[in-house]
């Protein structure tokens, strides 16, 4: 497997990272990883994508080695932000975009807040926002649940694995479809190493705990509605996504299609990595 360049850039004032691959002449392509993930979980869908592309993977800020946020909030206008920087500072125009399941929706809201960056959009498992919306939870319910998380997370410590055998396992217990070779590279660039030898994964805690405000169902359809881009879902049949968001989605893009695998669970790109690039790469190509 190729080897990316480790690169770093600054925005909001954090230091972010990111991984480069592919054809530096080649139009950007922008890979956004979902939570709790890191950038290198793209390695096997850019092998077949780095002849085509300059590819841009970002570690989100709390994730892999981007720096950690002050405080306890990481929204997706936050990470919506990070990626405009991005694409700014490296892109030199626009790009075509992939995102997954939290990347996915933040890059729904770059497309739509951002249209003239985007050129072809495919979202993973991505328009989870919409079916949260339609629970109804109010803001002083969302509030006290935030704060009392953050609470129990200041007095969480970083979980330690005496061993990376150990945090492999937990990673296939996350995704039993992932194969021991997937699960160990996934843990591998997930984990750093502590001063006693054992190991925890490089995510920030806090990004477990939602922030309380958030846009409505009309501003969400607003924002959806504004993406001019061809895009294309991708959802996971056996995924715990419901049916009804990746519907709703659709039914607001001009320019929208969706495409089902039906075995997949919530990261398709994982769990069936040949039919994923047959959806995506000619939808990818097209028109070039």
């Amino acid at each position: 497997m190729s080897q990316p360049v480790s690169r770093f850039y600054f925005a909001n004032r954090l230091r972010l990272h990111y991984v480069e691959w592919g054809q530096p002449d080649r139009p950007t392509l922008l890979l956004v990883h979902g939570g709790r993930d890191h950038c290198r979980s793209w390695d096997w869908v850019v092998q077949h994508l780095a002849n085509d592309f300059h590819i841009l993977a970002p570690d989100l800020r709390g994730h892999g080695d981007s720096g950690w946020a002050t405080g306890s909030g990481y929204t997706l206008t936050d990470v919506v932000g990070d990626l405009v920087q991005l694409l700014r500072q490296r892109a030199g125009g626009r790009a075509y975009v992939m995102g997954h399941s939290f990347g996915g929706a933040g890059t729904m809201m770059l497309a739509g807040l951002y249209p003239e960056l985007v050129e072809r959009l495919v979202v993973v498992e991505g328009t989870w926002q919409w079916s949260q919306l339609q629970r109804g939870i109010g803001v002083h319910e969302r509030f006290r649940e935030w704060e009392k998380t953050v609470h129990e997370l200041s007095a969480r410590a970083p979980r330690k694995y005496p061993s990376l055998d150990e945090a492999t396992a937990r990673m296939q217990a996350e995704n039993r479809r992932l194969t021991l070779e997937q699960a160990h590279h996934l843990t591998l660039h997930g984990m750093h190493q502590n001063e006693d030898g054992s190991y925890s994964w490089k995510f920030d805690n806090y990004v477990r705990a939602p922030y309380p405000p958030q846009i409505g169902v009309e501003e969400l359809t607003s924002i959806w509605s504004s993406i001019t881009c061809p895009t294309l879902l991708i959802g996971g049949g056996q995924s715990w996504l419901p049916a009804d968001a990746n519907e709703a989605a659709l039914g607001l893009l001009p320019q929208g299609k969706l495409a089902m695998i039906p075995e997949a669970g919530h990261w398709p790109h994982h769990d069936f990595l040949a039919e994923f690039i047959d959806h995506t790469r000619p939808f990818l190509l097209e028109g070039r």
